[in-house]
Order: C-alpha cells, then sequence, then structure tokens
C-alpha cells in the first residue's frame, strides 16, 4: 500500500493547521493542512511496516499515522496537540470524533517543559539572526510569541486555544517589523515568566492520561483488523469477531 493511499483512503481526522488556524492568515498566506490516518491493522503483521508518517500528497499536507500522533501528543509536542485544537477541522469519521473527544486526555502540566523548551530554541535562532543579519526574522518572532500566548494561556484555564483572537493586530505588527526587537525581547521574556507562574496552579494534571488513550488505540486497531479489507482476503480467517486469535 503506497503512503498516498493510507492518507487517501484511511485519514480519520484532517485540519487547516498555520496562520489560518492561529487567526493570522493574510492574503498571501498558505493553506497548511494536517491530518492522522489509522494505517490498516494487517499491514502491521507484515515486515516492512506501515510509515509513521506522510507528506503530501497535496501541497503543504503532511499526515500522521495514529499511534505515532499519540505518542507525541502525550508527550505534549506543540505542533500536535495545537492540530488536535484546530478551529478549522476539514474532517473527521468516527474514530476521528473519538480521537477528538479525547484532547483533555493529552492535556498535563508537561506542555510547560515542552513549549518553553521549544520557545528557548526559537529566541536562539532569532537572536542569532539579528547578530549576523542585524535584524530577526519578523515572521517567526510572531509564531513564537503566539506559542508562549498559548503556553501561558493553557496553563491558566487547562484549554488550549489556537486562534490568537484579539491579540492578532500586535502580532501582525511584529510580522512586519513595526515593532522593535527590544520590546519583542520584552514581550517575551513577561510571557516565559507568566507560563512559569501559571504552571504551579495550573488546573492541568501533572501527567496525561496515556490509560485512556492507550485504550482508545488498541479498540481502533481491534475494529480496523476486523473490517475486511480487499486487499487482505486473510484477516477473517485469522480473527475472530471478539479480535482475539482463532485455534
Amino acid at each position: 500500500m503506497q503512503p498516498e493511499t493510507l492518507v487517501r483512503d484511511h485519514t480519520i481526522y484532517a485540519c487547516v493547521m498555520g496562520s489560518r488556524a492561529f487567526g493570522l492568515a493574510t492574503d498571501d498566506s498558505d493553506t497548511d493542512r494536517r491530518g492522522v490516518f489509522l494505517a490498516p491493522t494487517p499491514l502491521f503483521w507484515r515486515f516492512d511496516k506501515p510509515p509513521t508518517h506522510v507528506e503530501g500528497p497535496g501541497e503543504e499536507q503532511f499526515s500522521w499515522e495514529l499511534e505515532r500522533f499519540c505518542e507525541l501528543a502525550l508527550r505534549a509536542n506543540p505542533n500536535i496537540l495545537e492540530c488536535l485544537h484546530s478551529p478549522l477541522v476539514e474532517y473527521a469519521d468516527a474514530t476521528g470524533r473519538e480521537l477528538l473527544a479525547l484532547r483533555g486526555a493529552f492535556l498535563s502540566r508537561r506542555v510547560h517543559e515542552t513549549f518553553i523548551r521549544y520557545a528557548y530554541g526559537q529566541r536562539r535562532k532569532l537572536e542569532a539572526d539579528l547578530r549576523v543579519h542585524g535584524a530577526p526574522r519578523w515572521k517567526h518572532a510572531m509564531h513564537l510569541l503566539r506559542l508562549l500566548i498559548s503556553a501561558r494561556d493553557v496553563l491558566r484555564t487547562g484549554q488550549l486555544t489556537v486562534d490568537v483572537g484579539e491579540q492578532r493586530e500586535s502580532l501582525l505588527a511584529v510580522k512586519r517589523g513595526e515593532v522593535p526587537w527590544s520590546e519583542i525581547e520584552t514581550w517575551m521574556t513577561h510571557l516565559e515568566r507568566d507560563a512559569s507562574e501559571a504552571a504551579g496552579r495550573s488546573p492541568l494534571p501533572a501527567v496525561p492520561d496515556r490509560r485512556r488513550v492507550e485504550d482508545f488505540l488498541a479498540r481502533a486497531r481491534r475494529a480496523s483488523a476486523l473490517r475486511a479489507d480487499p486487499y487482505d482476503e486473510v484477516v477473517q480467517g485469522v480473527v475472530d469477531d471478539r479480535g482475539r486469535r482463532q485455534d
């Protein structure tokens, strides 16, 4: 089975991300599409396993296999968590809707470490650009501020909000290079401090609900194994109607 076929025929969730999901789109913004596919269980019974992710087949399109997606979400990967909370959902089947219903199970106070660690790395890159080129990449500075705002707010409220809302114009001014770097640095520092303070009294649990997520993944795999697929006629002879191997 080709990677493109997995995305085309087995996607369970698809959304728009990037500036359009963040509420920061302008006339020249691309449309970044992200998705999750559930590779048919029989593919895992072979030596060559299905891919953990697929780039394409469309432009600006990227998808993860469900298990890899869940692993990254449990680690509080910023890009994955934001994908789960996109306000621009294009498709979700029954399994995809169950994944969306599990959004809260992935959130924990680990977001403080992962979001801030990622922000720290991006800030160092911006500072390097400033030293070498005399100015940072303003678009990257805007998205770093957006990420820090998101980190602070999810730690304060327990809810991850992707759209920047009333911060749109202030952030777009950063993208246009209209805000001095010194002001951006101060803004970043304040957001990092606020996020750290919020982490100490956050309503989020200390760790994600791994057991709940694992149960969901096992049920999705079992249902896939029991589903008749034309390319694998042996499936029905391998498992019975309760998902157990026959003698």
